[in-house]
C-alpha cells in the first residue's frame, strides 16, 4: 500500500504528493518518522516527524528548545551540522493537523544510524559526537531552556514511583519479583550518592537519550557526523548522556537478552567511549564531574533498573512487552549489567584515569 501524507501538511513545507515518495523509517518507539524523497527535479530528500505528545506532551516547549539551540549554534558555530527542523512557510517550527504535531528537517546523505555496535571504533566516534555538541553548547545558558520530559533523569523522583509502585502492586507481583526488589533495596547507596553529588555538577544542555541510533555515522568510513533525535534535549547534568552511553555501548546485546550469562561489559568498547567523550569533554568538565564518570554509568542502569520494575510491579503499563514478565526480564537484565559494571569497577577507573592524564 502507497504511504500517503494529509496534503495540507506537506503544503505547509512547499511539497506535495504527486512529487514525492514516502516511506516510513527509523527504529525508534516515540515519534512516527518518515523518508520524503521527491521525484521532480533535483530529488532532495527530508525526514517528516510526528511528535509522540503521549511521551512530549508540551512540543511547542520541545521546538522552542532546539529553535534556541540552532540559533546559538548557527551564530558561534556556523559550520556545525545541527539538523534542526526546516521553517515552513509561514515560518513556524512545526504543522498542527487535527491536533497532531509534524515537522520537517533535510535528509543528511551518505550517513548511517546504526542499531547495534560492532566494533570500538564506533563507540569512539558516537561518543566524540555526544561529547562534542555538549563541549559546544558550553556556554548557552541551560537554564533559557524548558523540561522536554519533567523528571526524566530523576533519580530521586523513579526510586520513589518504584516505592509506590511497590506498596500498590499485587502479592502475586511482588513474590514473582522478591529477588529484583531486593537487589534494587540493595543498591540504593546508588540514590545516596546521587543526592550527595548532584548539586556538585554543573546544569549544561544534555541530550538524554545517547544510545546509538540516535548518532549519523558516515557511510562507509563509520566517522561520525551529527546528533539526531533531538527532542530531548533539555537542562541536565553531564552523567545523563555518558551514563547512557555506558547502559547502552558497553554490552553486546540490549536489555530485551534474557540468557543473563551474554550480559557482560565489554572493556575495549568502554575505553573507545571514555577516549571518544573526552577527546572532546575532557578540557570542559569540572573536578567533580570527573570524579563522577564512572558513577555516571551506575547511575544510569539502575534508574532503567527501577523503572522496569515499577512497571512490572504496576502491571506493565508503560513498556510495550510481548510477554507476560518481559519487564522482570528486563530487569534482572539491568541488575546484571549493573553488578557487572561494579565487579570491574577498579580496571575500569584505570581506563577513566589513564584517559583524564593525556
Amino acid at each position: 500500500m502507497e504511504l500517503t501524507i494529509d496534503e495540507s501538511i506537506l503544503k505547509s513545507y512547499g511539497l506535495n504528493n504527486q512529487s514525492i515518495k514516502i516511506q516510513q523509517i527509523g527504529s525508534g518507539h516515540i515519534n512516527r518518522t518518515y523518508l520524503l524523497t521527491q521525484t521532480a527535479g533535483e530529488q532532495k530528500k527530508y525526514v517528516l516527524q510526528e511528535i509522540n505528545t503521549h511521551v512530549f506532551s508540551n512540543p511547542e516547549a520541545v521546538a522552542n528548545n532546539i529553535k534556541q539551540i540552532a540559533d546559538f549554534l548557527a551564530h558561534n558555530f556556523p559550520n556545525y551540522l545541527f539538523p534542526a527542523p526546516l521553517a515552513t512557510n509561514k515560518g513556524d517550527t512545526m504543522v498542527v493537523h487535527q491536533g497532531a504535531f509534524w515537522r520537517l528537517s533535510r535528509f543528511v546523505d551518505n550517513t548511517i544510524a546504526l542499531d547495534t555496535l560492532t566494533a570500538p571504533q564506533q563507540a569512539y566516534q558516537a561518543a566524540k559526537q555526544f561529547g562534542k555538541l555538549s563541549k559546544l553548547l558550553n556556554d548557552f545558558d541551560s537554564s533559557k531552556l524548558e523540561a522536554a520530559i519533567v523528571g526524566f533523569h530523576d533519580l530521586v523522583l523513579r526510586f520513589d514511583q518504584f516505592q509506590t509502585a511497590l506498596a500498590k502492586s499485587s502479592p502475586i507481583l511482588r513474590e514473582q519479583a522478591e529477588k529484583e526488589i531486593e537487589t534494587a533495596l540493595g543498591f540504593k547507596s546508588i540514590l545516596t550518592e546521587y543526592q550527595s553529588l548532584k548539586d556538585s555538577l554543573p546544569d549544561r544542555v544534555m541530550h538524554h537519550d545517547t544510545k546509538i541510533n540516535n548518532v549519523l555515522l558516515a557511510q562507509n568510513t563509520y566517522e561520525g557526523v551529527c546528533v539526531i533525535d533531538l527532542d530531548t534535549l533539555m537542562p541536565g547534568k553531564f552523567i545523563s548522556d555518558l551514563g547512557d552511553m555506558m547502559r547502552t555501548y558497553l554490552c553486546e546485546f540490549s536489555e530485551n537478552e534474557i540468557d543473563l550469562s551474554k550480559i557482560t561489559i565489554r572493556k575495549d568498547y568502554f575505553a573507545a567511549m571514555i577516549e571518544g567523550y573526552l577527546s572532546e569533554m575532557g578540557d570542559m568538565l569540572t573536578t567533580s564531574e570527573k570524579n563522577a564518570i564512572l558513577f555516571s554509568g551506575k547511575y544510569i542502569i539502575y534508574m532503567q533498573a527501577l523503572r522496569f520494575l515499577a512497571d512490572f510491579l504496576n502491571g506493565s503499563i508503560y513498556y510495550p512487552i510481548s510477554y507476560p514478565l518481559q519487564n522482570l526480564d528486563r530487569t534482572k537484565n539491568q541488575f546484571k549489567l549493573l553488578i557487572e559494571l561494579v565487579k570491574n569497577e577498579d580496571e575500569l577507573i584505570l581506563i577513566i584515569e589513564k584517559n583524564l592524564a593525556q
